[in-house]
């Protein structure tokens, strides 16, 4: 099982130090989450199942893959990934030169998570239409694919057209792997068609069995894989359980203030056989 440490839950100035332990203590990856901008008008900003605000308009935002470029400099193994990037909320010219970016200054060890997003006052505020937002994100990644692996690229499509251009330079990975967050059957449609993979939500390991049975009936034979949250390790042994489900990564949370990260992780590695690799 690989291991992934979410920077988003804890306090930004903790983010370098908690990266780079991350990284020799022997963890797979980090994670950082974005959004845009945020509006301040409330009534935009109820999350989905909840009745209560998802945001709170003065929550410092920075653009990701320019953070992760940084982070990347003062790290060597570690792979830094987006959970998740608004991928649609630019034109893919934008977003497919951050990652290219990543790859490159990283060597190598970019993951690019992208989401349709759920929160309409960032796309009001940049003048996207919300509703498109899914369809919109399913020609971006078209569009990246391309621009990452293709000498030249033409594209005519319902949302972006552009005469014949040049991307360099490509990535450093020969497939940038695009996992998708999200657990609306669309999201999942894209995970399991257009994406190398599938991020979820928070889970426990009963809770995430019906998003892995309508995943798995999705994408039939072909690979994808399967990164959870589970933030409630009950102990070592689960991690057999959360394998046998199909799922090759967990984003784990082992501290619950931001001080305590650093040593929360070095106990974690020590009980769950995290070793630097």
């Amino acid at each position: 099982m690989r291991f992934g440490v979410p920077l988003g839950l804890i306090h930004p100035a903790a983010w370098k130090d908690v990266a780079v332990a991350a990284d020799e203590l022997g963890f797979e990856s980090v994670w950082l989450p974005e959004h845009l901008v945020f509006s301040t008008d409330l009534s935009l900003a109820l999350y989905p199942g909840t009745s209560e605000p998802g945001i709170k308009p003065s929550t410092p935002l920075f653009d990701a893959p320019a953070y992760l470029c940084w982070l990347a400099a003062l790290t060597s193994k570690i792979r830094l990934g987006t959970a998740v990037h608004l991928f649609a909320l630019r034109h893919p010219f934008v977003s497919a030169r951050a990652f290219a970016t990543l790859d490159v200054v990283s060597s190598g060890r970019a993951i690019c998570g992208v989401g349709a997003g759920w929160y309409r006052g960032e796309w009001d505020a940049a003048g996207i239409p919300f509703a498109s937002r899914g369809a919109r994100l399913d020609e971006a990644i078209e569009v990246a694919r391309l621009l990452w692996s293709s000498p030249v690229v033409t594209h005519s499509g319902q949302f972006y057209s552009f005469p014949e251009v040049a991307f360099e330079p490509k990535p450093v990975q020969h497939r940038l792997p695009i996992l998708c967050g999200g657990e609306s059957p669309a999201a999942l449609r894209r995970a399991a068609s257009l994406c190398d993979g599938w991020i979820s939500m928070p889970h426990t390991l009963e809770s995430i069995r019906p998003q892995l049975g309508r995943l798995a009936a999705l994408r039939g034979e072909r690979r994808c894989s399967v990164t959870a949250h589970a933030y409630s390790l009950a102990s070592p042994d689960e991690v057999a359980d959360w394998a046998a489900l199909g799922v090759d990564r967990l984003i784990v949370r082992p501290w619950t203030r931001s001080r305590d990260a650093v040593s929360c992780l070095a106990a974690f590695a020590a009980d769950y056989g995290v070793t630097s690799r």
